[in-house]
């Protein structure tokens, strides 16, 4: 299996080529200028295609890297609220207890790299009519329902 050419050798290759048609053309009949112009126009259309390709490649990198750049920043605003939050009541629903919980926030862990919020709640009506009382939750920031002092 042959290796494939880069761009750079291909239009060496090509224009080493268009050189030697036209100093080994007959004198008596040269080379058609349509196929000349033809041969220079798809050499023109060559190099445009590898700016562009090149231009494409450019895009495909400044976009990783504002990507990177956005998750970064996106991240320190996620960890800024969460610090925010620390010592206040928040409010979130939970799907074990059916029932929105008061708690205040006592503490910020992480999981997979996001803030969590860990919530202490001092009693928690349970469906059967007992009360749960000094449960821990662990909350993600976009779970949370309201906030007070």
């Amino acid at each position: 299996m042959s290796e494939i050419q880069s761009a750079e050798t291909q239009k060496i290759d090509f224009m080493q080529l268009l050189i030697t048609q036209m100093q080994n053309q007959n004198p008596l009949d040269p080379m058609n200028n349509q196929e000349m112009a033809a041969q220079l126009a798809t050499f023109s259309q060559l190099e445009m295609t590898e700016e562009m390709n090149s231009n494409i490649e450019d895009m495909n990198t400044s976009m990783a890297e504002l990507s990177k750049s956005f998750e970064g920043a996106m991240l320190v605003a996620e960890i800024d609220y969460a610090k925010s939050l620390l010592s206040k009541d928040v409010t979130f629903y939970d799907p074990e207890y059916g029932q929105d919980i008061t708690g205040k926030v006592k503490k910020i862990t992480f999981d997979g790299g996001r803030p969590q919020l860990e919530v202490h709640a001092p009693a928690v009506l349970i469906s059967d009519g007992t009360e749960a009382e000094d449960l821990v939750f662990r909350i993600g920031l976009v779970h949370i329902d309201g906030i007070s002092e």
